[in-house]
C-alpha cells in the first residue's frame, strides 16, 4: 500500500492517526510554508473516506472510493482553495495544449487569490444532504490565511454548529492570519519541518543541483526550495538578491521595475529574510539563508545601525501582509527598496 505523504510526515501521520477514534469536526493542520501540508490533508481526506483503509490509516487506494477521490469526483469530499490555485493546477496540467486554444478558454478575469464566500455559501447544500455510503463527510481547505472576512465568517457557522459525520481539514502557513474564533473550534495540529539531512534527501532525488543552497535559502521548507530552483524566475530572483548587495536609490528604481511582474510576496519574503541575515550577523556572526553572500552580508551588517534594521524588519513584515493586494506593484516594490537602500546611507 503506497502513500504520497513525505518521508518527514511520517510522525505527524502516527500521531494524527491515533486521533481516528475520535477525529475532531475541524482540524487545523498548521506549519512553515513549503513543507507538503496540502499533500498531507488531502492524503488524510482519502484515508477517512477510503472503505478499506489499513491498520496504518492509510488508504487503500484501490476501492471505489478511492477510485472516485482520484479523479475528484467523490461525492462526499469537496476542497475549498483560491481560484488561482486552480488555474495554475490546470495550467500545469494543459502544459502541452496549443497556445491558441489556451488564449481562447482563458478568462479575462484575473483568478482570485482568496477564497471567497460564494465558495463556503457552496458547502450549504453539499453539508445539508446524506452521505453518499453513510460515511463521512470532508472537506479540506488551504490555505485558510486565503479566506476573505466575509468567507471566515461564513465558514466559522458551520465550525460553530457542525452537521453529524463531517470533518473539516484546514491547513494554514500562519495562524496569526487567521481569525481567533475560527482557531478556537479547530483541533490545532502542528507540522514540523523536516530535518535537513531529510529535506537534502529529498531534494536530491529530485535531482536538483545546489540542493543545499536553495534549501537554506528558503529556510529549510523543501518544497519551496524545489518550486523556486524550478521557477522560470529563478534567474530573476537571483539577479534581485545580488543587487540587495548594492543597496542605492538607482539599483532601488531599477529593481522595481523588474520585479513587479513577479510574486510580490516571494519578493517581499526575499528581502526579509536576507534583512534577518544581516540581523543575525550582527547579533551573533551567523548566517541562515544565504550563506553564500556571507562576506556581502557582513559588509552590509557594519553599515548599519541596530534600531533602524529592527524598524525596517518590522516595516517590511507588515509589508508582507498586504503584499498579495498591492495597488500597485510597482510602486509597493520601489517604496519598499528605498527605505532599503536609506539604512545605509
Amino acid at each position: 500500500m503506497t502513500n504520497p505523504l513525505f518521508s518527514w510526515q511520517a510522525d505527524s501521520w502516527q500521531q494524527l492517526n491515533a486521533l481516528r477514534e475520535r477525529m475532531p469536526h475541524a482540524i487545523l493542520l498548521h506549519g512553515s510554508e513549503g513543507i507538503g501540508k496540502t499533500v498531507f490533508a488531502e492524503h488524510l481526506a482519502k484515508s477517512l473516506l477510503c472503505e478499506t483503509a489499513g491498520s496504518d490509516g492509510h488508504a487503500c487506494g484501490n476501492c471505489v472510493s478511492c477510485g472516485w477521490f482520484d479523479q475528484y469526483s467523490h461525492p462526499d469530499y469537496r476542497r475549498v482553495r483560491p481560484e488561482l490555485l486552480d488555474e495554475e493546477e490546470s495550467s500545469s496540467s494543459d502544459a502541452d495544449e496549443p497556445e491558441a486554444e489556451k488564449k481562447a478558454t482563458k478568462s479575462s478575469k484575473a483568478p482570485s487569490k482568496e477564497i471567497v464566500i460564494n465558495q463556503i455559501r457552496a458547502l450549504a447544500d453539499f453539508m445539508n444532504i446524506s452521505t453518499h455510503r453513510q460515511g463521512l463527510r470532508v472537506i479540506v481547505l488551504y490555505p485558510a490565511e486565503a479566506l476573505n472576512v466575509p468567507a471566515a465568517n461564513a465558514l466559522l457557522k458551520s465550525l460553530e454548529e457542525p452537521n453529524a459525520n463531517s470533518v473539516f481539514i484546514l491547513a494554514s502557513n500562519s495562524l496569526d492570519k487567521l481569525l481567533p474564533t475560527i482557531l478556537s473550534r479547530c483541533h490545532k495540529f502542528a507540522m514540523g519541518m523536516p530535518a535537513k539531512e531529510q529535506a537534502l534527501e529529498w531534494l536530491n532525488a529530485q535531482q536538483l543541483k545546489n540542493a543545499d543552497a536553495w534549501l537554506a535559502q528558503q529556510g529549510g521548507a523543501p518544497l519551496s526550495a524545489l518550486k523556486i530552483a524550478q521557477s522560470e524566475n529563478r534567474s530573476d530572483y537571483d539577479e534581485f538578491v545580488r543587487q540587495l548587495c548594492s543597496p542605492s536609490v538607482e539599483t532601488s528604481l531599477k529593481m522595481a521595475e523588474k520585479m513587479q511582474k513577479m510574486d510580490v510576496p516571494m519578493t517581499v519574503a526575499c528581502l526579509q529574510r536576507w534583512l534577518y541575515d544581516i540581523f543575525s550577523y550582527k547579533q551573533s556572526g551567523r548566517i541562515r539563508y544565504y550563506p553564500s553572500y556571507s562576506k556581502e552580508l557582513a559588509t552590509l551588517a557594519k553599515r548599519i545601525e541596530m534600531n533602524s534594521l529592527l524598524k525596517l524588519l518590522k516595516n517590511t513584515g507588515e509589508r508582507q501582509a498586504i503584499a498579495s493586494h498591492p495597488l500597485s506593484a510597482k510602486l509597493f516594490i520601489e517604496d519598499m527598496l528605498l527605505d532599503y537602500s536609506a539604512l545605509f546611507y
